[in-house]
């Protein structure tokens, strides 16, 4: 995969005189496997009918070979590429220099717990004093695994105003091609931890696979600072050149998006079949996993509340080791291409040429 907008460049149409830059020839896009607008609009077809008459391709990373897709999905190193994924390694590669911009944030509840062996007895976060609590390990370049159970686990024990010290915190390697979760739950299982977060709605398969009961449901607490983790907020980045070169197609694709949450929040049925397709789980682990109303919860911002919600989790993130470097979010962040799509869909509503008809 090329470490640039498009894989062959457009020659300029005269090389003596100055132009625009090339038009590259493919867009890419990676999300996680959660509910996106992305993968939204990628199932209804609407991210390559954008750019087909301009003779761009749209592709996914996830639809391509690992040799292509590389690590991309976490490095952000492709130009050309439109990330919807988890905060921690969106954070991580603007720490460590990428020149990606932040242009969305979405807010989507995805079931976060904290579960215990059944008969425990725990039921509220001041029981977990004392416990031996999970921290995976998976030696990869950005753990964001880890960062989210200690994410998880450090906003359950603030709930009860109990800190890191009142636990002990148990190692727990991954296991190599287990699935989520799995090394965690087997240790809980297992009897060497008493206590493991998890989030997702393969997870929530997974805690009735094992036996597993809930001690603290993260998702019925009012704050939702207590549930700011990987997923929430989810930023939806760009890189700069790309935004340079190129900042009509970036609000094209994000009108794109737009438009995808808007369809979504009238077609649940639909969205629940696609979520079950992006996340790999069947339809009682979709239900489980998401609030009743998810669907109608898909449209990006840069809210003054999001901003500060995701300022939360970088301040966590670095005082914990995962950031390279303090990123400035404020700064990170670029309202003007946001702002040109919704401008961009309004036109096209006016004018009756959406996608959605």
């Amino acid at each position: 995969m090329p470490s640039h907008a498009s894989s062959t460049a457009r020659p300029a149409p005269d090389d003596r005189t100055p132009t625009a830059p090339d038009v590259p020839d493919t867009l890419w896009f990676t999300r996680c496997p959660v509910p996106t607008a992305t993968g939204i609009a990628a199932d209804r077809g609407w991210l390559g009918r954008e750019f087909a008459a301009d003779g761009i391709a749209v592709r996914s990373l996830q639809d391509v070979p690992p040799e292509v897709a590389a690590d991309h999905h976490y490095t952000h190193a492709l130009t050309g590429l439109f990330r919807e994924g988890g905060n921690v390694p969106a954070l991580w590669a603007r720490s460590r220099g990428e020149r990606t911009r932040l242009v969305g944030l979405t807010w989507i509840e995805e079931r976060q717990v904290v579960l215990v062996r059944s008969g425990s007895g725990v039921t509220d976060p001041g029981q977990l004093r004392g416990l031996r609590l999970a921290v995976p390990h998976h030696g990869i370049s950005i753990d964001f695994w880890r960062a989210m159970a200690l994410a998880g686990l450090h906003g359950t024990l603030a709930l009860a105003g109990l800190t890191a010290d009142d636990v002990e915190w148990v190692e727990v390697p991954a296991t190599p091609g287990g699935g989520q979760w799995a090394a965690e739950l087997a240790a809980l299982r297992d009897g060497v931890v008493d206590a493991v977060y998890v989030k997702g709605a393969l997870a929530v398969e997974a805690a009735r696979r094992t036996g597993a009961e809930i001690a603290v449901e993260l998702d019925t607490v009012p704050d939702r600072r207590a549930r700011v983790n990987n997923g929430t907020p989810r930023p939806i980045t760009v890189h700069q050149q790309l935004l340079d070169e190129q900042p009509e197609l970036v609000a094209r694709f994000l009108a794109v998006l737009l438009e995808a949450a808007d369809w979504a929040a009238d077609h649940p049925a639909e969205v629940a079949r696609i979520l079950s397709a992006e996340t790999g789980a069947g339809r009682e682990g979709v239900a489980g996993a998401y609030a009743r109303d998810g669907h109608r919860t898909l449209h990006l911002d840069l809210s003054e509340e999001r901003l500060g919600l995701l300022e939360q989790q970088e301040r966590f993130l670095h005082r914990h080791g995962f950031l390279a470097a303090p990123v400035d979010v404020r700064a990170w962040a670029d309202p003007e291409p946001l702002r040109a799509a919704r401008a961009l869909l309004a036109a096209r509503r006016a004018e009756g040429r959406t996608h959605g008809g």
